[in-house]
């Protein structure tokens, strides 16, 4: 299984801050680089705490595109709504035209949007500069579930559509292939649980877990960011 580079903090706000400064540098070498850079950032109550500490770093934002790993299929104006959160704690706070692209359209159900939302994040910067994840304590990544058939996430689509009872609601979610191509990828795990988690993925890889399938197919080691 690809390497795990794992960072190990007392408390939430020095999580917050090491993840940024990690984030910045790797966005801003990124930029240096390539004058344009893509961001993908999760939902959760996690990102609460850390996106707005990373809209406080002196970034080149607009050359940066900032999209989302995965998204409910809800109206983005409801606090269930990942774009609602990612607006709230990080864009709100950043230059107006810095772009965010949303995963959610006006079709019914995510299936019939997958073409759409594909061709959206393809005029991104690809593969994605930086991916940011959490981790579920089933270890789901995004939408990607336990009981998914990891052969659905070879699709050459950006996304893939989830529906119920996996997820419990329909959703959109960054395909595996996609995330796994990112060049840089940072995993944000708080909690007892979920780090006992990791520390047995570690040990012992388990085939039927979405955050093992991703650590088999990325091309570079994953950097995590913890904390109880």
């Amino acid at each position: 299984m690809k390497s795990i580079q794992r960072n190990v903090y007392t408390s939430i706000d020095q999580l917050a801050k090491g993840f940024a400064d990690y984030a910045a540098s790797t966005l801003q070498d990124t930029v240096a680089k390539n004058q344009t850079a893509s961001l993908v950032v999760p939902g959760g109550n996690t990102p609460r705490h850390y996106l707005p500490v990373l809209a406080n770093c002196a970034l080149p934002w607009d050359k940066i595109t900032i999209t989302l790993s995965d998204e409910r299929w809800v109206d983005v104006n409801t606090h269930e709504s990942n774009e609602n959160l990612v607006k709230k704690h990080l864009l709100t706070h950043l230059p107006e035209n810095t772009r965010f692209v949303g995963l959610k359209t006006q079709h019914t159900l995510p299936f019939d949007a997958v073409d759409e939302i594909h061709q959206r994040l393809d005029n991104m910067p690809q593969p994605i500069s930086l991916t940011v994840l959490g981790l579920g304590e089933d270890g789901h990544i995004g939408s990607i579930f336990p009981g998914m058939n990891p052969v659905d996430q070879d699709t050459t689509q950006h996304c893939v559509a989830v529906d119920q009872p996996v997820a419990l609601s329909p959703r959109i979610s960054l395909s595996l292939n996609t995330l796994a191509q990112s060049q840089h990828i940072a995993l944000v795990v708080v909690g007892k649980t979920k780090r006992q988690l990791l520390d047995r993925l570690s040990e012992l890889p388990d085939p039927q877990i979405p955050l093992v399938w991703l650590l088999q197919r990325c091309q570079s080691p994953i950097t995590v960011f913890e904390t109880d």
